[in-house]
């Protein structure tokens, strides 16, 4: 086969980085291992990994879905003036706070 037949006669096209992460991020990937330190046959140190790199919505799909509740994640950050408030029915409640004090 001369090099100009050998040009011409290629194999699969190799898959493009946005190919191979579309197709990761659907499917997803799961990364585990174990990392162990031993000495004179006494376990020092011991750490398993798992690591799982999907998207968002693969991952609700598996039931993964951690990110919803975390309110710093989610924007539903709580705020002073909602803890303001719930002291100051309380108070209200119980015949306190600044109204009693006005007197």
């Amino acid at each position: 086969m001369s090099s100009r037949e050998l040009a011409t006669h290629q194999g699969p096209a190799p898959a493009q980085l946005a190919d191979v992460l579309e197709r990761v991020l659907d499917k997803g990937i799961v990364v585990a291992g174990d990392i162990q330190i031993n000495l004179l046959d006494i376990e020092l140190l011991t750490i398993r990994l798992r690591l799982l790199i999907a998207s968002a919505d693969k991952a609700r799909e598996m039931g993964i879905d951690w990110w919803d509740g975390d309110p710093f994640l989610s924007g539903r950050r709580r705020d002073g003036n909602e803890l303001e408030d719930r002291l100051r029915r309380l108070e209200a409640r119980a015949g306190i706070g600044e109204a009693q004090e006005e007197r």
